[in-house]
């Protein structure tokens, strides 16, 4: 019985035997100790230690069954073969080589005949010892290495394989997947493209060597820097932005402003917000929260009106709220409830800087494109189109700008107050033809009344006196403002003579009824009263001091109380 648990002779191991089957050459390698007959792998006996050896390689590498002797037992192994392999490699090279020459794959397949090996000689090892002579079949220099047996192999991971898969272009090239490796840092620069192409060559196909992956690897680290300074840049920035909307004082000229004049449009209704938008976008303040800040902090910030100013650019938003409140810095046209439209067209051409009476004829050219409502009206009679649609207010005039420019914007102006009323289902209730009239009827109210009860009660007047009823005047106004608008003038001492010469549609004494048209542009008090007159059967009324106590009276000897009083205050 040896060591290994087998019996005398050569049978093999019994499967009885506890060792049976301890794993040997299965394509991994074995346990120190003896290798297994049945561990998938065929061990030649004495006889055909080395005969078979080419076989046995190709059974490592093909995966051939076992084959058994002529008797159907299993061929057992040899303690030389296979045990001291190991001893071999390391303390027996040359044996080796000259064992593979006698009994060894010649690369071709053909097994070379050898001799029988001495059972006094189990390690093979005499015949190399004497120099024995064999052919040397891997010496050429293009030969490759002698094939091995699985335990004396190079482990997979120490081994070089003689080409390398072609590298993924989507991994190997990106920067992040080259760097991989520790390299040499000192190792020469070269331009030969067979440089390093041999086995076990690391830069694989693509002929990218160590240079190319230390270049990559700088790319790298240059994207992530750049990625990572980015995030810090941007975190940084934000913070300061939360920082100064939330507790920092908002961005802000200091001075008074350049040499250099803007003009800025405001808008009715804008509030300080608005304004700032419109500074800023001019250039005059360098924030909105600034101009915002600096208007609250003005006792008069929220005088500023509508209108067009004349301003510096890169002004303190402290400046631009002082010099928008300073009269002088105001571009704009306002228009006056009651003014005429002469005196708007004046006041047109003065801030445009145009020549006198330029508005007033682009007026009478384009008065039918610039908005006017469909109800409003034109004849002959009619002195002017757009006398009414004016309508008062403060509007942008600049140095530069269109007189019809302007004009839109006023006549925009009168079709929203207008289209705030029920002027066609008003005039109708009042026993009017349109909203034409009613329109009318407030400028009548406007020009006659000088205060706001005064509006009510001038209104119960006009409608008092348009009455079919109307025997007192018999259904004439008798308004000297007619007559004045007629004349372009404002005189409350008119000549019988004077009146009674001029047949003028708008001589209300005498032509019955309203004027063709407004006789100026009514505000939105006239207007409200001429919609809620009274009803006390006022009929008559006088300007007793000429200019703005007005008195009324409901029969025509109170009228002649009310003539003396004003003759008296008159000197007449």
């Amino acid at each position: 019985m040896t060591e290994y648990g087998r019996g005398p002779g050569s049978e093999p191991w019994h499967p009885e035997d506890p060792l049976y089957g301890d794993g040997g050459w299965g394509g991994q390698q074995g346990h120190a100790g003896p290798p297994s007959s049945y561990g998938g792998r065929q061990h030649p006996t004495q006889q055909s230690q080395y005969g078979e050896w080419g076989h046995e390689q190709q059974d490592g590498y093909g995966g051939q069954h076992p084959q058994y002797d002529q008797h159907g037992n299993q061929p057992s192994p040899h303690y030389g073969q296979q045990g001291h392999q190991q001893y071999d490699q390391h303390y027996a090279p040359h044996a080796q080589e000259q064992q593979y020459q006698q009994g060894g794959w010649d690369g071709t397949g053909a097994q070379p005949q050898v001799p029988y090996a001495d059972p006094a000689d189990p390690y093979a090892q005499q015949a190399m010892a004497y120099g024995a002579e064999q052919p040397d079949l891997y010496g050429t220099p293009d030969a490759y290495p002698p094939p091995e047996p699985p335990n004396r192999r190079t482990p997979e991971s120490e081994q070089r394989p003689d080409w390398e898969p072609e590298p993924d272009p989507g991994q190997e090239d990106h920067a992040f997947f080259a760097g991989g490796e520790d390299e040499d840092e000192d190792a020469p620069d070269t331009d030969d493209p067979n440089e390093g192409r041999g086995r076990g060559d690391r830069k694989g196909r693509g002929g990218k060597g160590k240079g190319a992956k230390k270049r990559r690897n700088g790319c790298a680290c240059l994207v992530v820097a750049l990625v990572l300074g980015g995030g810090v840049a941007g975190v940084g920035y934000y913070g300061y932005q939360f920082y100064q909307n939330r507790f920092g004082a908002a961005p802000d000229y200091a001075g008074n402003g350049t040499d250099e004049t803007v003009t800025v449009e405001i808008p009715s209704g804008a509030g300080g917000y608005d304004i700032g938008r419109a500074l800023k976008k001019a250039g005059v303040v360098k924030s909105v929260d600034a101009f915002v800040a600096a208007q609250s902090e003005n006792p008069k910030g929220k005088q500023i009106q509508a209108g067009a100013y004349l301003l510096k650019k890169q002004m303190s938003a402290a400046s631009a709220v002082a010099l928008m409140l300073d009269p002088s810095s105001q571009s704009s046209v306002l228009v006056k409830p009651g003014e005429r439209n002469a005196q708007v067209y004046a006041a047109i051409d003065k801030q445009l800087d145009l020549a006198g009476g330029t508005t007033q004829k682009i007026a009478a050219k384009e008065y039918k494109s610039l908005g006017l409502p469909s109800w409003a009206k034109n004849s002959s009679q009619i002195m002017d189109p757009l006398e009414g649609f004016l309508y008062p207010g403060t509007y942008p005039a600049a140095k530069g700008m269109k007189p019809e420019a302007v004009l839109k914007g006023m006549v925009k102006q009168a079709n929203q107050a207008y289209s705030r009323y029920d002027l066609a289902g008003n005039a109708e209730k009042f026993g009017l033809a349109n909203p034409w009239e009613l329109v009318t009827v407030a400028s009548l109210v406007q020009a006659e009344g000088k205060t706001h009860d005064d509006f009510r009660m001038m209104a119960e007047v006009v409608y008092n006196r348009l009455k079919p009823t109307n025997t007192q005047t018999n259904q004439l106004l008798q308004f000297d403002s007619t007559f004045n608008y007629l004349k372009g003038q404002s005189n409350i001492h008119i000549s019988e003579k004077e009146i009674n010469g001029n047949k003028s549609p708008y001589n209300t004494y005498t032509h019955r009824g309203l004027p063709p048209g407004p006789i100026g542009n009514p505000g939105d008090d006239a207007l409200k009263a001429a919609l809620n007159p009274t009803r006390d059967g006022w009929i008559y009324f006088v300007a007793t001091d000429g200019m703005n106590k007005t008195e009324f009276a409901k029969t025509y000897a109170d009228f002649l109380k009310l003539k003396e009083k004003f003759d008296a205050s008159s000197g007449h």
